[in-house]
């Protein structure tokens, strides 16, 4: 260290203890956020409401070995729909897929990945086949 530096003490003392904003006049404003009022918890059986069953099966016939899950059973679902239940799945369980024929087919064995999104959006999954 050089002549003449002062060293800046790092005790913590009456400097660094001290609220920087104490001193500010609030102009009447409140000092505090109001505690929001307490708001009962939603059901989780009322926010589920059943839109369907939808199968779900595993495919490998036709594949060339490859094997597919498929999302099979729409009842008065839109097209617009489907697509995006499928991006959804193939982006929670990181692989491909497509709407194919009116069903959702993703690549590769997903089937449990399958279940949680469509069981999310108030379907009730049922795996069928193998």
């Amino acid at each position: 260290m050089g002549k003449g530096k002062k060293r800046i003490s790092t005790e913590g003392g009456k400097d660094l203890g001290a609220n920087p904003f104490g001193a500010l006049d609030l102009g009447g404003l409140p000092s505090g956020p109001a505690a929001p009022p307490a708001q009962p918890k939603p059901s989780r059986k009322a926010e589920r409401k059943d839109r369907g069953r939808l199968d779900v099966k595993r495919e490998k016939s036709g594949r060339g070995g490859k094997t597919v899950t498929v999302v099979s059973g729409w009842k008065g679902i839109a097209a617009e729909e489907k697509t995006v239940l499928a991006k959804t799945i193939q982006k929670r369980c990181g692989v491909g897929g497509a709407v194919k024929n009116g069903n959702i087919e993703i690549q590769g064995d997903k089937r449990e990945e399958t279940r949680a999104v469509l069981e999310d959006a108030g379907f009730r999954v049922v795996f069928a086949g193998g």
